[in-house]
């Protein structure tokens, strides 16, 4: 095994050298590419290193020159992933030449080829294959580049900044070539250096900031798909308004430009001024793109754009402090998402998000805080934690001080360091100082692992008329702590300072005025309660009957909240909370209660508690064909309140895509993780019971709703109609478990009838799971009409991926033989294999071992070419443990199989080195 070297947060010292200027010019060729860069350099006054170490690697040097004087090799060394220079003067400019092979750059890091023509991603060490550099983040400085390439083949070169200069080359040998210049006047790490060479289509629109300055909006596509960039503009001159209300933050360059690229192993980046874009986060049309792609378009420009001030404007001193442009970042798209689209239903999703992806990673084997003492490989450590968790890290600051103190907080820490490469605790302070608010405490959710349990139980005292929480705090050791103490780094745990937000409710659903223990007045009816210690008791006066009570509103804190709810509460609370999430929450426990005991009685050896039910059944006038055991286990009062749910859509008021989320049940995945030993076809078999019994007892209501909630009219990806599309389809979804006649004709009619991709996808999702002969008939008619559509297909790869029939790890294996799947392209290997391993856990884990095979398979043929893809797929090992003995066996045959495997790259070994422990 290629083991990667740790490197750790308390080995940080100063670069040696800093770099005020860089020159480039990057000569494009037929199978190669020549990059000469002018590095103005001197040494670092904050640094003791004499010796100047650049970083490279796949570069073959031509030249290498100190102030105009060509050195000899025994001036320097060179490896295979640095040049070396012991002497050097106290400045100086230093010039290399090196020759790149971009076109056989399949790890799409640095200058790589794509179908269109040359991009870059220097994030986060791609720079070093494209010339030697002190490759880290804290070095930041002012880039010029020139672009040289063949104008027929690649018209348009893009760089970062303002363009200073074009022309057509002259001389013997450059017939037909043509160059630009570009010139950024903010100082950068060359992680954020961008170019492109490329044939491609643009979209132009200008925006005017607040302070009247006009900047040039530009979206960059592959020749034929202007049409699908409006949205994407729209987009981008969406968050750059609501940047500057927000947070008063105008766009600083006279460009702003996107370019969209199909061959993309992350899903877009925030390059100065030149946004490097996966297309699935630009291209959308109403045929081709579903209503969650036009919201994920939204969201990832936003955060793209938000980028240029946290992240690029103020940056990381160094790849420990990910999440402070990471954490921050996303917290600043969802509030966008907030503001733009439904606030519930957005803060719902990124919850499910949070604890489907980072709670599991926080309890497995690559476990970490969102700031961790060591790392092996960076590209390993872009994760759900350092994003998703950081993000409510931010978020819980925000709750504590409140939104003018974070807005004052925001401007001081702009005010402070902008220019500058700065440290997780620099933001922390700028709030603390703008607050008032000791934060010393609320530094450990930097330091600390693992996903915190709050224990809370309730008292009441009816003569006292008092109601008291008791929340104790829960930090168990992750696998991150034994890691550390391992390498000699014990990590001193304690509690954490978070807040717990809560509202009480009365037995008529009405929210009760608050006022604690030693308050003079009501303070309003909903409380952020600042919990410090392992264990603190809050008691609210004048409460005359027992409420019930709202924990955790907003998902105020990244926690798992344990209290003994009882059925009839989270009824109560399902019905009448007035905070969304846990109004969604409420239904989630409920489910997650019934499906948990669905699965003890299916893995018991005889399913204890159910009924065999008859052949055909009745209700009311329609027959169908019944699932193979009728779950008695299925409280009454549940499909009541599911009933119930659905109705209030249609209530003054109501909202329909609140209730389709609130109907989609828990995930396997989800339910997995409350299990000590998984049982994957006991949790499918249970929640494939659990819909089919909803579906049967309410198919009268689902009908009715989904008729009722058709639209006609042209498409939208509005809010209002994106609700009702919602809803219905979650409709189409349930029916389409009944498996009778009607109910597939009704999925055939919706796919046929079909008038935007939205749609078409629901249908096709549901005939994917149905062993019918339609089912075949839609899949080949969609891939006959879409197939010149990249994005399109990668819908129709996944869909077949996720299916729950019995054949579909042969299918899957098949597709990697289909014309439509290329392995070298991440967006095909994440829509065919990466959804197999990460949403199909019924295949992926089956017990004869046949998922972790593919899996496995899949990993070594990637890790050669493109070892990011490959370690991401090879992440979805990570829970291994948690399955029975059986299971156990075969996924670590596969992980031991990929451990020897010969030349493995280090971003893998990284992660199966630490799930084999």
């Amino acid at each position: 095994m290629n083991a990667p070297q740790t490197i750790y947060l308390k080995d940080y010292t100063p670069p040696s050298h800093l770099v005020d200027t860089v020159e480039l010019d990057i000569a494009i060729h037929r199978g190669f590419a020549r990059v000469t860069a002018r590095l103005a350099m001197r040494r670092n006054p904050a640094s003791s290193a004499s010796a100047l170490r650049l970083d490279g690697e796949e570069l073959h040097l031509e030249a290498l020159r100190l102030d105009g004087r060509s050195l000899p090799e025994s001036a320097y060394q060179l490896d295979e992933t640095s040049l070396t220079l012991a002497d050097t003067p106290d400045a100086f400019v230093l010039e290399t030449v090196v020759r790149i092979e971009p076109d056989k750059n399949t790890q799409l890091s640095g200058l790589y080829r794509s179908k269109d023509g040359y991009f870059t991603q220097c994030e986060a060490q791609g720079f070093r294959r494209i010339t030697f550099y002190p490759d880290r983040p804290d070095v930041m400085a002012k880039f010029r580049c020139t672009l040289h390439a063949d104008k027929a083949s690649f018209p348009i070169l893009l760089s970062n900044g303002n363009p200073v200069a074009q022309g057509e080359e002259s001389g013997d040998g450059n017939e037909g070539r043509h160059w630009a210049t570009w010139e950024d006047p903010f100082a950068k790490p060359a992680y954020l250096f961008a170019c492109v060479a490329a044939k491609l289509d643009v979209l132009e629109d200008y925006y005017t900031t607040t302070s009247g300055r006009r900047v040039r909006c530009a979206v960059y596509v592959e020749p034929g798909k202007l049409d699908q960039c409006d949205h994407a503009i729209a987009a981008l001159k969406k968050s750059m308004k609501w940047d500057e209300d927000v947070f008063g933050l105008e766009m600083d360059l006279e460009h702003y430009m996107i370019v969209a690229v199909g061959d993309f192993n992350m899903g877009a980046m925030e390059n100065k001024g030149l946004n490097i874009f996966n297309t699935k986060y630009v291209l959308a049309r109403p045929d081709t793109a579903t209503d969650t792609d036009y919201q994920n378009i939204d969201r990832v420009v936003a955060h793209e754009y938000f980028h240029n001030w946290t992240g690029n404007r103020v940056t990381c001193r160094d790849w420990f402090q990910l999440s402070l442009k990471e954490g921050l970042t996303v917290f600043r798209d969802q509030n966008f998402g907030m503001d733009v689209h439904s606030a519930g239903v957005t803060r719902i999703q990124e919850v499910r998000t949070l604890r489907a992806a980072q709670y599991p990673e926080d309890a497995g084997p690559m476990a970490h805080p969102i700031r961790p003492a060591s790392y092996a490989e960076i590209n390993n450590f872009y994760t759900a934690t350092v994003y998703e968790k950081g993000a409510e890290v931010i978020r819980m600051i925000y709750t504590l001080i409140g939104k003018q103190a974070f807005r004052k907080g925001m401007d001081l820490y702009f005010a402070r360091h902008d220019g500058q490469a700065v440290c997780c605790e620099d933001f922390v302070a700028a709030m603390q100082d703008a607050s008032g608010l000791d934060l010393t405490q609320f530094q450990r959710w930097y330091n600390q692992a693992g996903t915190p349990r709050l224990v809370v139980k309730s008292e009441f005292d009816a003569a006292a008329k008092r109601y008291t929480l008791t929340v104790t705090q829960q930090y168990p050791a992750t696998p991150y702590e034994e890691r550390m103490a391992s390498e000699g780094l014990p990590q001193e745990r304690g509690p954490y300072h978070l807040p717990l937000v809560i509202g009480l409710l009365d037995a008529a659903g009405k929210e009760l005025p608050l006022r604690l223990a030693g308050e003079a007045a009501v303070q309003g009816t909903q409380r952020v309660l600042t919990v410090r210690e392992d264990t603190q008791t809050f008691v609210f006066e004048e409460i005359t009957a027992e409420p019930v009570p709202s924990l955790l509103r907003g998902f105020s804190a990244p926690v798992i909240l344990d209290y003994d709810y009882s059925e009839a509460a989270l009824t109560h609370l399902m019905a009448h909370d007035t905070d969304a999430v846990n109004r969604w929450e409420a239904g989630q426990r409920l489910a997650t209660g019934i499906l948990m005991n669905g699965v003890r009685m299916l893995a018991a050896p005889r399913p204890t508690g159910w009924k065999e039910a008859p052949s055909d059944v009745e209700v009311g006038a329609a027959t169908f064909l019944p699932t193979p055991w009728e779950p008695a286990w299925v409280p009454a009062s549940y499909t009541s309140a599911i009933r119930s749910l659905l109705a209030s859509a249609f209530t003054p008021g109501g909202d329909p895509a609140l209730v389709a989320e609130a109907l989609v049940l828990p995930s396997e995945t989800y339910l997995a993780e409350q299990m000590e030993v998984v049982d994957p076809d006991a949790i499918h078999a249970a929640r494939l019971a659990l819909r089919q019994h909803l579906a049967q007892a309410l198919r009268a209501d689902f009908e009715a709703a989904y008729a009722r909630l058709a639209i006609h009219g042209p498409y939208s990806p509005d809010g209002e109609q994106a609700g009702k599309r919602a809803l219905r389809n979650v409709c189409l979804g349930y029916l389409a478990e009944l498996g009778d006649e009607a109910s597939n004709a009704l999925v055939v009619s919706h796919y046929e009838q079909a008038a935007n991709m939205t749609d078409t996808m629901a249908a096709l999702g549901a005939l994917a799971n149905l062993d019918i002969a339609a089912r075949h008939t839609a899949l080949d008619s969609f891939y006959t009409r879409w197939k010149a559509e990249a994005l399109v297909v990668d819908k129709w790869l996944q869909v077949q991926s996720t299916s729950r029939l019995p054949t579909t790890t042969a299918d899957v294996r098949a597709l990697m033989a289909h014309e439509a799947f290329d392995i070298r392209n991440p967006n095909k290997v994440y829509s065919l294999v990466r959804a197999f391993c990460a949403a199909n856990p019924k295949h992926f884990h089956a017990a004869d071992g046949s998922g972790y095979r593919l899996a496995a398979d899949v990993i070594l043929q990637l890790d050669s070419m493109n070892p990011q893809v490959a370690s991401r797929i090879a992440r979805t090992f990570d829970r291994w443990r948690k399955f029975d003995d059986t299971r156990q066996g075969k996924a670590r045959e596969q992980l031991e199989r990929i451990r020897v495997h010969d030349g493995l790259s280090s971003d893998v070994a990284e992660v199966v080195g630490k799930a084999l422990g």
